[in-house]
C-alpha cells in the first residue's frame, strides 16, 4: 500500500476524476473504500430493498430469471445464490493477453466506484471485498479479448467476480496465484454472492471505462509533447516563427488551436509582433499547420473528459435497484456508447499527431526541405558515402505512423447482433478503448524518433554555427533531457535501444513540455 495516504481516494466518498483514477492505479493499493456508517447504511438499503422485493413480488432480470435470452427462464428461490456463480463461470472466455497491472487496477477502482453509487442492490460486504483486492493489490487476470461493450464488459469482468469467490487466478507480489489459495494465505475467506451481485459487478462499462482513462492521460500529455517537439523541429529547419503568433489565431479563434499555437510558440520563444524576414516566406503544411492538427485535440478534450467521467461516475448495470424511489429499473446504462464515441475520436487525433511528427521527421533527414542540415542527419565528420544516419530510423517512424493511422476505423460501427439476438445492437467500446490504447503506444514511437532526431538536427546547428545557444532557450530542458542518455550520433549504431529509452521516459512524463 501507499504510505502516501493523505493523496488516496475513498471511493464512495465523492465522484471520482480521470486524474484520481489514473494517480491511483499507477501504485499499489491505490485507493481504499470509505469507512463510513453513512455510507455503509446507504448501500446496505439498497440490498435490503432487493430482499423485500424478491420476497414480495419478485420478477427480477438476472435474480429470478435467467440471462440475455434467457431471461423467460425462471429460477427457484433456493436457486438464487446459485446463479451469479453460475454467471461468472460460462463467461470465463476471453482470450488475448491479460491487461497489464495499471489497467487492471483502473478496473476494479471504477467498478467499485460504480457500485458504490448505491444503486446495485449489492452489500457492503461485496464493496469490502473489492477494497480488500485494491488495497492489498491483488489483480486478477483480466483477458483483454471477448467483449462487445454490451450488456457492458461482461467477459472480461467476469474475472474479477470469478477471483473475489476464489475461482481465478490472480497476480498477487509478482507470482500468478488461484485466487483461492491465496485468499485462505491472507486468512480472507472467498465471498459468497448474495442474489444480482455477479451480475452488478460484470454488467456494466467498467472496463473500457478504466482504459479510457488511462487512455485520456497518455493522450493529453502526448499532445503537449508534440506541440514542444514541433517548435524543436522548426527551429531546426529553421522555420518561421510567425506561423504561431497570437493575432493570426485570433482571425479564427478555436480555443484549442490557439492554445497549440501559443505552446508552440512559447517554446520557441516567438515575438509577437516585429518584422521577420524568412529564408522561405511559407514553412511546409507539418510545421505551419501543427496548431490546426494539435489544436483539435484540445478543443475535444472537455468532451472526452466529461463522457469518460459522467461514466465512472454513475451507475451503469441492469437492473438498477433504486431504495429511495423503492423502484427496480430494467434498462440499458450497460451499453458503452460514449466511450466508444470518445474512444473512436480520440485515436483518430492521436493518430493524426504521430503522422504530423512523420511528416515532420521526414523533412528534417531530407536535403530538399531540412534547409542546409547534413543528409539524414548524419553527423559523421568522415565516411559520409557509407554513414545513413537516420534514414532508417525515420522508415520505421512512417511505418509506426502508417499503422496508428489504420488503426482508426471506427469500432462502433462493427456493432454485431449476439446472444439469440438479445444483444442485437452493442457499443463495442472496449475494442474501440484497446485500438486507442495501441494508437498512443504507436504514436509515442513516433514522438521518441521525433524527439532523438530534433536533438541530433539542433546538435547539428550548433556545432556548425548555424544556431546560437540562446535561441534553443525555449526547449533547452527537453533538449538537455534527451542529451542526459542519448549520445550525439556521429558514426552510424543501432538506435533502437535509444528509442526504447525514449519510449520508457514518454511513458513516465519525464520530458518537458
Amino acid at each position: 500500500m501507499s504510505e502516501n495516504t493523505a493523496a488516496i481516494p475513498e471511493i464512495g466518498r465523492e465522484d471520482l476524476t480521470i486524474e484520481a483514477v489514473y494517480a491511483a492505479s499507477e501504485q499499489p493499493g491505490g485507493a481504499r473504500l470509505w469507512a463510513s456508517k453513512e455510507f455503509e447504511a446507504r448501500i446496505e438499503a439498497g440490498a435490503a430493498f432487493l430482499d423485500k422485493t424478491l420476497a414480495e413480488t419478485g420478477g427480477i432480470y438476472g435474480v429470478t430469471t435467467g440471462y440475455g435470452d434467457s431471461c423467460t427462464e425462471t429460477v427457484p428461490p433456493d436457486r438464487y445464490c446459485e446463479l451469479p456463480v453460475n454467471l461468472t463461470r460460462y463467461h470465463g472466455c476471453g482470450l488475448g493477453d491479460f491487461f497489464d497491472e495499471k489497467t487492471t487496477r483502473a478496473i476494479m477502482i471504477v467498478r467499485l466506484n460504480t457500485l458504490a453509487r448505491g444503486y446495485s442492490g449489492v452489500s457492503v460486504d461485496l464493496l469490502k471485498q473489492i477494497g480488500f483486492f485494491i488495497e492489498n493489490d491483488i489483480l486478477p487476470l483480466i483477458p483483454q479479448e471477448g467483449s462487445v461493450g454490451a450488456s457492458g464488459d461482461l467477459t472480461p469482468l467476469s474475472y474479477l467476480a470469478g477471483a473475489l469467490i476464489g475461482e481465478r487466478d490472480v497476480l498477487y507480489r509478482g507470482s500468478v496465484r488461484p485466487s483461492k489459495e491465496l485468499l485462505a494465505e491472507l486468512g480472507r475467506p472467498p465471498y459468497r454472492f448474495r442474489p444480482k451481485e455477479a451480475i452488478a459487478i460484470m454488467n456494466g462499462t467498467a472496463v473500457m471505462n478504466a482504459v479510457a482513462v488511462r487512455a485520456f492521460v497518455r493522450a493529453d500529455y502526448l499532445a503537449d509533447l508534440a506541440c514542444r517537439i514541433t517548435a524543436m523541429n522548426s527551429l531546426a529547419l529553421r522555420g518561421n516563427a510567425y506561423h504561431f503568433y497570437k493575432r493570426l489565431f485570433d482571425l479564427k479563434p478555436h480555443p484549442g488551436q490557439s492554445a497549440a499555437a501559443e505552446k508552440i510558440a512559447g517554446a520557441l520563444g516567438a515575438e509577437k509582433t516585429g518584422k521577420v524576414i524568412p529564408a522561405r516566406i511559407q514553412d511546409l503544411y507539418s510545421i505551419r499547420c501543427a496548431p490546426h492538427v494539435l489544436g483539435v485535440y484540445y478543443d475535444a478534450r472537455d468532451l472526452f473528459r466529461r463522457l469518460i467521467e459522467t461514466e465512472m461516475n454513475s451507475a451503469n448495470d441492469n437492473p438498477l435497484i433504486d431504495p429511495e424511489t423503492e423502484s427496480v429499473f430494467h434498462g440499458g446504462h450497460f451499453y458503452g456508447g460514449h466511450i466508444c464515441f470518445a474512444m473512436d475520436s480520440l485515436k483518430n487525433i492521436v493518430a493524426n499527431i504521430a503522422d504530423l511528427l512523420d511528416r515532420q521527421l521526414a523533412l528534417l533527414v531530407d536535403v530538399k526541405f531540412n534547409r542546409g542540415l547534413p543528409s539524414n542527419l548524419s553527423g559523421s565528420k568522415n565516411s559520409l558515402s557509407y554513414n545513413h544516419g537516420y534514414k532508417a530510423v525515420q522508415i520505421a517512424a512512417s511505418a509506426w505512423a502508417a499503422e496508428a493511422l489504420k488503426n482508426t476505423l471506427p469500432a462502433s460501427v462493427f456493432s454485431r447482433s449476439t446472444e439469440c439476438h438479445n444483444q442485437d445492437k452493442v457499443s463495442m467500446g472496449t475494442i474501440a478503448a484497446r485500438d486507442c490504447i495501441r494508437v498512443l503506444e504507436l504514436t509515442a514511437q513516433t514522438a521518441a524518433a521525433s524527439l532523438l532526431a530534433s536533438a541530433q538536427a539542433l546538435r547539428l546547428r550548433l556545432d556548425r554555427g548555424e544556431t546560437a545557444s540562446a535561441a534553443l532557450a525555449g526547449v533547452e530542458q527537453t533538449y538537455r533531457q534527451i542529451f542526459s542518455y542519448y549520445a550525439f550520433l556521429e558514426d552510424d549504431r543501432p538506435l533502437d535501444a535509444d528509442l526504447r529509452k525514449t519510449v520508457e521516459l514518454i511513458g513516465q512524463g519525464f520530458f518537458a513540455v
